[in-house]
């Protein structure tokens, strides 16, 4: 008997209705033969409401205490859940992360799961029950409730199905799998049959919300097959693995973007060998992710570094940066928000020189600015301002002709 694991987000499990109707999309696999882990995040906005919640009472809540209070909204999800299978007639029981064996590293709010001890789960398995887990959570070391950080659920689904050696995981969703670009605002997307990990994985890391990076890399170091499908809809969804041959002839895969970007520079550097890593350094000690890289030397020799980050990471980059200027030694910091990045992806960038220079063609013929770049071997991104992100998007979506596909002649 095989084992699959199945995920619901916030949107699929938003109300009672939804519950009953994604309880038989579990059936409908139970039903193969197969056996069910199920796991779900909390119910529609549940998340942000708590939050909000938690912001009425303290501007800057306590982490520990606000991952004990998020987790609660998963924990309402697996016993409604796992009720409305038990109406249907099969024997389900709920787990919150933490009796799932989930173990986490010791950081509220973004933490990364260590280990998972499957005893429990593969118990409940083995007497016929489908196990309804609660995403989004573990528990660390020393026994404390711990949060996964946004779209955590799509990591626990695809750590619990690397774990427990599942056949395949599918991650259901409101939309039908992953598109060319965000159909919600470019007109034309299309959705994909099939992408390499590697291309998933670009398209997480430049805001395509469809599931959350850390999910695809263990997708993609585990070989797990990921299918993103629609939990309304009946129709095949996108299949994530390790190749795609499904469009070939298609040199860019999509358009990712995404706002809230903001831009910091560090002047006055000193120009040697350790003033990036000490900077660097730094920023990971406060969990601050930096996105793109540029580094300029003046003629007196002295450097000045820019870098991107979400602009909710400010108010810590300014704080990190500043308590430590006397170790950094630079002169001071410049800060532009109001930007968002664009993005090109597709692996068959890596054999077609001549694509970041058409991205840029498109952009100026349109006056777009562009105020950082980043590339790798299959994608390129533009920083550019926000007003100008959608506007962008659909110039590079209709450049690349992603809204549809043309095949090469017999």
């Amino acid at each position: 008997m095989s084992l699959t694991v199945l995920k619901f987000g916030g949107t699929s499990v938003g109300t009672a209705e939804k519950i009953l109707h994604a309880a038989k999309r579990v059936i409908e696999e139970k039903k193969k033969g197969n056996d069910c882990v199920v796991v779900v995040s909390a119910m529609g906005k549940t998340t942000d409401q708590l939050l909000d919640l938690a912001e009425e009472i303290s501007p800057k809540p306590d982490k520990r205490e606000l991952d004990m209070l998020l987790t609660t909204g998963e924990q309402i999800t697996i016993a409604l859940f796992s009720m409305a299978l038990q109406q249907e007639g099969y024997t389900a029981v709920s787990l919150t992360g933490w009796q799932a064996g989930i173990q986490t590293e010791a950081i509220f709010g973004n933490a990364r799961i260590t280990k998972i001890n499957t005893k429990r789960i593969e118990n409940e398995l083995s007497n016929g029950k489908i196990v309804v887990v609660a995403g989004f959570q573990g528990i660390t070391e020393t026994g404390e409730i711990s949060t996964l950080g946004r779209g955590g659920s799509d990591t626990t689904a695809v750590a619990l199905a690397a774990a427990l050696n599942a056949e395949k995981c599918q991650i259901f969703t409101d939309v039908t799998g992953v598109f060319t670009s965000d159909p919600r605002y470019i007109k034309d997307a299309r959705k994909l049959s099939g992408l390499t990990y590697d291309e998933m994985l670009e398209f997480a890391n430049l805001g395509a919300g469809v599931i959350h990076p850390r999910a695809v890399e263990f997708a993609k170091n585990y070989r797990i097959p990921l299918e993103i499908r629609s939990s309304i809809e009946q129709e095949e969804g996108t299949i994530i693995g390790e190749e795609n041959k499904m469009e070939e002839n298609l040199i860019v895969r999509g358009v990712a973007f995404e706002d809230d970007i903001t831009k910091v520079t560090v002047l006055g550097l000193p120009n040697s060998y350790t003033s990036l890593s000490t900077i660097f350094t730094t920023l990971a000690r406060h969990n601050i992710n930096v996105d793109i890289i540029i580094q300029s030397t003046t003629e007196e020799n002295i450097a000045n570094l820019s870098f991107s980050i979400k602009t909710g990471d400010l108010e810590d980059t300014y704080a990190a940066l500043e308590n430590n200027k006397t170790a950094l030694n630079y002169d001071s910091i410049q800060f532009e928000s109001g930007l968002a990045k664009v993005s090109i992806v597709g692996s068959g960038m890596i054999s077609n020189p001549g694509v970041a220079a058409q991205m840029f063609e498109a952009l100026a013929t349109d006056q777009i600015p562009i105020k950082m770049v980043s590339t790798s071997e299959i994608k390129v991104s533009a920083v550019v301002p926000a007003g100008a992100m959608l506007t962008a998007a659909e110039i590079l979506h209709r450049a690349f002709k992603l809204g549809k596909v043309e095949h090469p002649s017999a």
